[in-house]
Parts: structure tokens; C-alpha cells; sequence
């Protein structure tokens, strides 16, 4: 004998539907709905450590001088090689670890605002952020006259947070529908004033100028990876609240209203998830400068693999941005030999034509 559910009398329809959602589970909704993971969780951590390994075997080997797997294995070992050698490849480590961890904090970042927004447009380059934790870093280098990680990472903060918050309010003020593309329009007028101002603060002071240049340009190059140390309480804090929201995204995907019906506390797991996404844009910008396109690129590429659970899609792109970061590094060693083109600049290179072709897709549909 088989049970229908009946709704009492004078139930209204969204009651009804909240009460099925509530014991069908977000996971069935998923698979109902063709939003469930293609590709076991197995797969996926194997498959991004294998891609993560090739990446930085090729990082440590290639660049404008050519060490050999061998120099390689003696230097990290301790073993005996010449000194310009062991200087050689301590330098591609330490720009190596720097591209994994800004890597992953940018692609992980990319992953929560675009599922918090529903918008593929949105990452912390265009949606200003990046912008904003630079015009901070200026005014800390022109006021203070910082110039530390240590002293960087709490400005980038202050600017990722303030200029995150002021694009929100600017997207609430518009109607529902179109939120989204409002929001991506404020990022970009915040994006432009933000610029604007650093232009004109830098333009005054040569010394900040100089200080500044070195940061900007989105480079893992020239710096020591002890200063992960200096960031590590926001990477930690902000991967922990990032992975945590893979539910709450998977329920806001389909309906604000339908993630309540659920039981989930929208706007407290929101709140928390935005943080975790500001903290991680903050910290990768402190690092190695505001590197653009990484998380716009990545979360799209790695849901086109394991399909639409968002769970997936930030495991994936735990490996995939940092996969992109090094490898684009890696190629600006070479591209332009004996000179050097930073890690930043190719990743705008592969990203604006991703970004034009994502608009494009989204006019079609």
C-alpha cells in the first residue's frame, strides 16, 4: 500500500512545497533537478593532487636558467650542488608555495561569491574588491609608511571589506531580477573610482609609487614564503567558512525561499560564507598582489567537470586555482626569457577572452 502526502486544508502552496523539500533533503533536490555531482569526491582529490604535483615538478624545472630533475632533488634534499643552483631553486619554491596558497584562496573566494550572488560574472576583480584592498595598501603606504606583508594583509582587509559591503548596498537598491548585473556595474564603478584615486595618490608621492609598483602588478615572484605565516589566520579562518557554506550554496542555488523552507539561516550562514570569501581575497591580496581572473575562470571550468554541487566545485578548485596560478607563473618565465612577464599578467591574458565568452553565452541565453 503506498502513502501520498495530503495537504491539510488551507495550506498554502509554498507551505506545501517547504514541507517536501524538507524530507526530500537538499542532496535529492540536486538529483532531481540534474544539480548533483558527476564525479566522485575520490576522483576529484585525486585527480587535483595529480594536476598540483605536475604543476610544481614543472614550476621548480622551468624557467629563464635550466636546472636539471637531478640539481632539483640534491637542492631540496640537501644535497651537494652548487650554490647558484640551491639559490635557483629556493627562489621557485618559495614562488611555487606563495602560487598555491593564493591560488587556492582566490579560486575558493571566486566559488562562494559566485554562488552567494548567483552571478557567473562575480569574482573579487570585478566586483572591485581587489581594487579596494589596493587602495588601502596605498593609503597604509602613503600614511604610515608601511611596507611588510605584516602590514599590508590588515589594510587589504580593511579596503576588501568596506569595498565588498558598499557593492552589496549599491546591488540592493536595485529590483530582484536584476541584481546580478547591477552588482557586477557597482563593482566596476567601484573598480574604476578605486583606480582612480590610487592614480592620483601615487602620482604625488615617488616613493609610495616605488613601494607600490613592486606589489601591484600581481606577481608570486620575489618573495619569501615565510610571509604565508603573516596571513595564515585569515587563510585558516577564511578556507574553514568557505568550505562550510558548500551546503548553504547548494540551497541557494535553487531559491532564497526554498533554503529557509529547508531549514537553513539565510542570512546568518550568508554573512558568514561572504566573510569567509572576503578574508581569503584579503589574504591572497596581501601576498601577491590583486591577481585578476582566477577566480572568475576556475570555478566555471571545474563545475563544467564535476558538474554543479557546489561541495565539488570547491574541492576542485582547491587544486584548480592553484594549478592556474603556477603554471601561469611558470609560463611568464619563459614567454618573454630573459625577462620575466608576472603571474597577474597572464592570468588576464587567459582570462578576458574566458570573460567575453561567458557575457557572449549568457546574451545567447
Amino acid at each position: 500500500m503506498s502513502v501520498r502526502a495530503t495537504t491539510a486544508p488551507g495550506m498554502p502552496a509554498h507551505a506545501e512545497r517547504g514541507t517536501r523539500a524538507r524530507s526530500a533533503g537538499p542532496a535529492h533536490l540536486l538529483e532531481k533537478t540534474g544539480r548533483g555531482g558527476r564525479v566522485p569526491f575520490a576522483v576529484v582529490v585525486g585527480g587535483g593532487l595529480l594536476a598540483v604535483a605536475l604543476a610544481v615538478t614543472l614550476s621548480l624545472l622551468v624557467g629563464t636558467q635550466s636546472v636539471s630533475p637531478s640539481d632539483v632533488v640534491g637542492a631540496l634534499t640537501g644535497g651537494v650542488v652548487s650554490d647558484e643552483v640551491r639559490g635557483i631553486v629556493d627562489s621557485r619554491l618559495d614562488r611555487t608555495l606563495i602560487g598555491l596558497v593564493v591560488g587556492a584562496a582566490v579560486g575558493i573566494c571566486g566559488v562562494v561569491l559566485q554562488g552567494l550572488t548567483r552571478n557567473p560574472l562575480a569574482e573579487p576583480g570585478i566586483l572591485g574588491i581587489n581594487s579596494g584592498a589596493a587602495l588601502a595598501v596605498v593609503v597604509g603606504i602613503k600614511v604610515f609608511a608601511i611596507s611588510s606583508v605584516a602590514g599590508y594583509v590588515w589594510f587589504a582587509l580593511a579596503g576588501a571589506v568596506v569595498t565588498a559591503v558598499v557593492v552589496q548596498l549599491l546591488a540592493l537598491l536595485a529590483p530582484l531580477r536584476s541584481r546580478p548585473v547591477t552588482m557586477a556595474l557597482a563593482g566596476a564603478a567601484v573598480m574604476a573610482t578605486s583606480t582612480s584615486l590610487v592614480g592620483a595618490i601615487l602620482v604625488s608621492d615617488q616613493g609610495a609609487l616605488d613601494v607600490f609598483r613592486f606589489w601591484q602588478v600581481g606577481s608570486v615572484a620575489g618573495r619569501d614564503a615565510s610571509i604565508v605565516l603573516d596571513v595564515a589566520p585569515f587563510l585558516v579562518i577564511g578556507f574553514a567558512l568557505s568550505f562550510a557554506s558548500g551546503p548553504l550554496l547548494n540551497t541557494v542555488a535553487l531559491g532564497d525561499d526554498l533554503a529557509r523552507g529547508l531549514g537553513q539561516r539565510v542570512l546568518l550562514h550568508r554573512s558568514l560564507a561572504a566573510a569567509g570569501a572576503i578574508l581569503l581575497a584579503a589574504a591572497a591580496t596581501a601576498l601577491a598582489g590583486p591577481i585578476a581572473f582566477v577566480g572568475l575562470v576556475v570555478p566555471h571550468v571545474v563545475r563544467a567537470v564535476v558538474g554543479p554541487d557546489h561541495r565539488r566545485i570547491l574541492l576542485g578548485s582547491l587544486f584548480a586555482g592553484p594549478v592556474l596560478v603556477v603554471v601561469a607563473d611558470t609560463l611568464g618565465r619563459v614567454v618573454a626569457a630573459p625577462s620575466e612577464v608576472q603571474a597577474g599578467i597572464i592570468c588576464a591574458v587567459v582570462g578576458s577572452p574566458f570573460l567575453v565568452g561567458l557575457v557572449r553565452r549568457m546574451n545567447v541565453a
